[in-house]
């Protein structure tokens, strides 16, 4: 396939694709801003962050499924599928007259969105060649930074203007665009060889959910919640290696072995999981300490949060396009991670003395590297898999990154919290206890109060920029030794 066919494939699939990363996406942090105003209407402060722990374990399971669905009856088809799916999420949500609805909702939800972003990159492989697959990630990517910069402020606009229910209708009328543009692909990649894996799946489910579970709980830093967390993580160790056992004796695996046991494979995927992490927990909390710490109000966090979400999507791009000039897959993210791995080594230091102006640029200096990993990895690990296995490998990618989106989420935030409590245990209990009043309740305390908590804060985020530092230390070294270095 030359480059200009590749071209023409590529745009004859975009309007659909792109459609898809982004709704699926956007959905991710939409409901972000709207979480207080849920927690309003249903009573269930405590509760809310199921909200999104329900979408997460759901589109972490409906990767592998779909990504095998998509191989054996076609990508077309099961687009198709998705879609409905998350429009039938969408409304139950919309409409959910009780916290329990919506938490099922939810799960539909995340279904539907998790095999949304598993298809649409997998549809790019089945039509364009391995080294223009780069070029055209980029696209991708810049869909999936700018569905999530704008989630948070487009949930915060439409919970204040017309309600948290509209957090999930809004979505519908993309869904129906997205619907007619999947009509228009072309009918190919069926080969109805598929066997559904139903232990495997069902095995794989057990394990997502118990880890997930485990990791919210880790979260909270108490006695009690460790050790409800402990028979937990000993379901999900077990799930795990029942799990191994099973795949390495189904004929048609929902996992094959190959995903654990090919070097390019799992070394991408980890790396993979790495990046995603500490991208993530970037976004999810420097919100916090930008209003919290800097005092920046919450109207302007979202306009500073902007850089590094565009930086991510612009190094996808020049990445993408490098792979594809240069058929070297690993150069450049080898080079960058590496880069952003100093810059947030700097942080860990000097957090407190960066001039609030140029906070946000140096952040989009990380989140380059970020995003120029993001090509790099579909591609290497499509080109690994080979043409009739692209479903799952594609599906590997978007599973090991929602495991580590959760993983180095829930890791970060127990070292932010964690080390502000060794520092000052009473400051953190008061502070946490403060912020389930929201903003309003912490703005209201007296000046020295809301300073020292600022200070202890700022401790944790030193600590958690150094974590993260190590953890992109371990993705830029993996990076440097992925064993497929060209295309």
């Amino acid at each position: 396939m030359n480059k200009d066919s590749s071209r023409a494939a590529f745009f004859r699939a975009f309007p659909a694709v792109g459609i898809a990363i982004f709704i699926s996406s956007i959905d991710q942090t939409i409901t972000a801003t709207a979480l207080p105003a849920m927690a309003a209407h249903f009573g269930v402060v405590e509760r809310m962050s199921w909200v999104v722990v329900a979408y997460l374990i759901a589109a972490t399971i409906a990767a592998p499924i779909f990504g095998k669905l998509g191989d054996a009856y076609g990508r077309r088809l099961m687009l198709l599928i998705a879609f409905a799916v998350q429009a039938a999420g969408s409304l139950a949500a919309g409409f959910a007259p009780s916290f329990e609805t919506l938490l099922l909702a939810r799960v539909l939800h995340g279904f539907g969105g998790g095999a949304l972003l598993t298809l649409a990159n997998a549809l790019i492989s089945e039509s364009v060649a391995p080294r223009e697959r780069g070029r055209y990630q980029g696209y991708l990517v810049a869909c999936f930074m700018s569905a999530s910069a704008m989630g948070p402020l487009a949930g915060g606009w439409l919970t204040q203007h017309w309600g948290w229910q509209w957090v999930f209708l809004a979505g519908l009328p993309f869904v129906g665009l997205g619907v007619l543009a999947a009509l228009r692909l072309p009918r190919h990649g069926m080969n109805g060889s598929f066997r559904f894996d139903v232990p495997g799946t069902l095995l794989f489910t057990v394990f997502v959910t118990a880890l997930v579970l485990v990791l919210d709980r880790v979260q909270r830093l108490s006695t009690e919640a460790l050790l409800t967390a402990l028979p937990i993580a000993a379901v999900a160790v077990g799930a795990l290696l029942l799990l191994m056992r099973v795949e390495t004796r189904t004929d048609d695996p929902l996992l094959p072995s190959w995903l654990a046991t090919d070097p390019v494979i799992w070394r991408t995927n980890l790396l993979s999981a790495c990046v995603a992490g500490v991208m993530v927990s970037m976004i999810s909390f420097m919100p916090l300490y930008l209003s919290v710490v800097r005092g920046v109000p919450i109207s302007i966090v979202g306009a500073m949060m902007l850089p590094t979400s565009l930086a991510g999507g612009l190094g996808a791009l020049i990445s993408g396009h490098f792979v594809a000039r240069t058929g070297r897959n690993m150069l450049l993210p080898s080079i960058m991670l590496g880069v952003s791995t100093l810059t947030l080594s700097a942080f860990s230091f000097e957090l407190d003395a960066i001039p609030l102006g140029a906070l946000p640029w140096l952040l989009a200096i990380a989140s380059f590297g970020f995003g120029c990993s993001f090509p790099a990895v579909q591609t290497t690990i499509q080109a690994a898999a080979g043409v009739s296995r692209i479903g799952v490998a594609t599906a590997s990618v978007q599973f090991t990154r929602n495991l580590g989106s959760a993983t180095g989420t829930a890791l970060l935030s127990t070292v932010i919290f964690g080390a502000f409590t060794l520092a000052d245990a009473p400051l953190a209990a008061d502070f946490a206890e403060t912020m389930r009043g929201g903003r309003e309740a912490l703005a209201a305390l007296a000046e020295q109060d809301r300073t020292a908590m600022a200070a202890g804060l700022s401790g944790g985020f030193r600590a958690m920029f150094a974590a993260a530092a190590v953890l992109l230390g371990v993705a830029t070294v993996l990076a440097w030794r992925v064993p497929l270095r060209r295309l």
